[in-house]
């Protein structure tokens, strides 16, 4: 069995080496390789990963073919070093592809109902930041984790650029500002300084309690702006929520380059760039997920056929 766990921390080093955090990966993997020492396993077989994979009983079908995943690419690594090593292989629990539901994409009217919402928040504070904190992530697409990340210094905005620091592949960027931003952002801080002088921490987007922004308290605001715009998802899509500004800003700048018959796909690792995506392929990814990219393709299609002699 050593050879097994010491194999599980081999392949999350490498994998994590090349910028994956794998946090639930690893901790799933973890608790595999405990599964397999309680039962006496000396090597990693399809019958015992199915059988730690539906665990618990009464789970989710999908969330037990994605635990199954997880130990099907593992094993796919240590059958390179123990011959005797069996691959799960795929299909063995089916379950439907991920991301099945595409993003709810607001219209710039919805952002602009969101952003007067915010400003008019309750709380001083609140109202400041959930208005500065909407239109930066509508604005530039950052993830919400990585806004919620930022500290003080790290808005340059006498040059116009964002540090976006320890991203989700542990990596950071710089992300160039609209003028338009950059004195939206100044506004915000000499009113978060008005507000909260003396702060207890280095963020730059203070909730009203004066601390760094989370998930819970900026989910339930957005929920709260939501409802107060009377923003909702139609029937059979998925209701909106904070994330969706930045798979918005995406779609809306690949629709706005196939309305333009600009070269999309050399343009697209530049914005694979900005975004902080591990590689073009997965901004590539709105391409088929969003109707409104489909019908722009088509259309430019459709153009450059009429055009051909």
């Amino acid at each position: 069995m050593s050879g097994i766990r010491d194999g599980a921390e081999r392949y999350l080093a490498i994998r994590r080496s090349l910028g994956y955090k794998l946090k639930v990966e690893g901790r799933m993997l973890g608790q595999f390789v405990d599964f397999l020492e309680e039962r006496g396993h000396s090597r990693l077989t399809v019958r015992a990963a199915l059988e730690w994979a539906v665990l618990p009983g009464g789970a989710d079908p999908a969330w037990w073919a994605a635990r199954l995943t997880v130990i099907r690419e593992f094993a796919r690594f240590l059958a390179a070093f123990y011959e005797l090593t069996e691959i799960p292989p795929p299909g063995l629990l089916p379950s439907r592809a991920g991301r099945t539901t595409p993003p709810y994409l607001y219209s710039q009217a919805e952002i602009a109902a969101l952003i007067h919402a915010a400003r008019h928040l309750a709380h001083p504070l609140r109202a400041a930041t959930f208005e500065s904190f909407i239109g930066l992530m509508a604005a530039t697409g950052i993830r919400t984790g990585e806004a919620m990340g930022l500290d003080r210094g790290d808005p340059d905005l006498d040059r116009g650029v964002l540090l976006v620091r320890g991203t989700k592949f542990g990596k950071s960027r710089l992300v160039p500002l609209h003028p338009t931003t950059v004195e939206q952002l100044a506004d915000y801080q000499h009113r978060r300084d008005e507000l909260c002088p003396r702060p207890s921490t280095e963020a730059f987007f203070l909730s009203g309690a004066g601390t760094r922004l989370n998930h819970t308290n900026a989910s339930k605001t957005f929920t709260r702006l939501l409802k107060a715009v009377d923003l909702a998802a139609p029937a059979g899509a998925g209701k909106p929520r904070l994330y969706d500004l930045r798979h918005t800003f995406a779609v809306t700048t690949l629709v706005n380059w196939y309305a333009a018959d600009a070269d999309v796909a050399h343009r697209l690792p530049a914005l694979s760039t900005y975004l902080g995506h591990v590689s073009p392929a997965t901004t590539y990814w709105y391409l088929h997920a969003c109707p409104q990219l489909m019908t722009a393709a088509a259309e430019r299609l459709d153009r450059t056929g009429k055009e051909s002699p």
